[in-house]
């Protein structure tokens, strides 16, 4: 689960918007949530209210995945709101 910060049309500060990845490795799945990102606006370049641009909310066990059938190299951009569901199955 990544964190991206967007800066977004007619918004003052830039939003964080949630992506689940299915990468593995740490980095290819930032770099992977950041080109998702950009599809919706500009990367935010320095923190915002504390939180960095880009930032890893927390692995995925297999367990979630599963359910949520996240296939490998796949990405799916989850909104701005916290993504509950993703995360209180991850316990």
């Amino acid at each position: 689960m990544i964190g991206v910060m967007v800066e977004a049309a007619g918004e003052p500060v830039p939003i964080r918007h949630f992506f689940a990845v299915g990468h593995e490795d740490r980095a290819k799945a930032e770099w992977t949530a950041i080109d998702r990102a950009m599809l919706i606006g500009q990367v935010a370049s320095s923190p915002v209210q504390g939180l960095e641009p880009v930032h890893v909310i927390g692995a995925l066990n297999p367990r979630t995945v599963k359910s949520l059938a996240l296939k490998p190299g796949e990405v799916r951009a989850l909104g701005w709101k916290w993504p509950r569901r993703w995360l209180a199955l991850a316990e």
